[in-house]
Formats: structure tokens, C-alpha cells, sequence
């Protein structure tokens, strides 16, 4: 057998027994538990955001929508009459920033940004997606 064929089944080989040994989406309880309460950091951060001034003439998100849920983002992307096209949930946050609120666009990887996205669509955990809805 060819030294180049040789290694090759050596490598095939050492790859999968690799691949069987643990799988990237097996998780542990602890891992979990952990990633969950983190991630609710990030939700309740959110909550406080919605609820707080974002721009200089002390409007806050709750103003228009009392209840984050009735942003309906689970039908993002869709047309957005305001911007003229079709956009995401974050560009329509930071559309409201600029605009009610009167404040600067949050950079689309802000800490911010994601608290904001991430309290908005926990607010409607459980809906199905409907991108494209009105």
C-alpha cells in the first residue's frame, strides 16, 4: 500500500472515531442551566432598556408599546412601510430609536441591540414565525 493511501485511512479513521466520541449538540443540564440564565441576563438587560429613555427627548419604547409582545417580531423581515423596504427587527428598533425617540442607532452588534432583540422576542416565545406578516 501507498505511504499517501496509508495516511489517509489512518486520518479517515482518526476522524471518526473523533466524531463518535461527543457531539457539538449533546449538552449537559449544568450547560443549560448556565446558558439559560445567561441568556435571561440578557432578557431582563432588555426589559430594562424598553422601559428607559434610548433617546434625548425621554420617550421609552413602552410608550407605544406597552407590552413588547405587540411588536410582533416574530413576523420579521418583512416590507416596513416607514423604511421603504424590507428589514429585520433590529432595523426597525433602531428606526424607532432615531425617530419617536430621538436618539442615535444602536450598532447592529451592540450588547444594547441584543438585549433589546432578545426581550422583544422572548415576549413572544411560543408563536410561530410568520415572516413577512402585517
Amino acid at each position: 500500500m501507498k505511504k499517501e493511501v496509508f495516511l489517509g485511512i489512518i486520518v479517515f479513521i482518526a476522524v471518526v472515531l473523533n466524531c463518535n466520541n461527543g457531539r457539538a449538540d449533546e449538552f449537559t443540564k449544568k450547560d443549560l442551566k448556565k446558558w439559560h440564565k445567561e441568556f435571561m441576563t440578557v432578557v431582563k438587560e432588555g426589559e430594562r432598556l424598553f422601559h428607559s429613555a434610548l433617546g434625548k427627548n425621554k420617550v421609552s419604547c413602552d410608550m407605544c408599546h406597552p407590552n413588547a409582545a405587540n411588536t410582533h417580531p416574530e413576523t420579521y423581515p418583512k416590507f416596513q412601510k416607514q423604511i421603504g423596504k424590507v428589514v429585520a427587527l433590529r432595523d426597525m428598533i433602531n428606526w424607532c430609536i432615531q425617530n419617536p425617540l430621538e436618539g442615535e442607532p444602536l450598532k447592529l452588534d451592540d450588547p444594547k441591540m441584543i438585549a433589546l432583540e432578545a426581550y422583544i422576542t422572548y415576549e413572544r416565545r411560543g408563536k410561530p414565525l410568520s415572516p413577512g406578516r402585517h
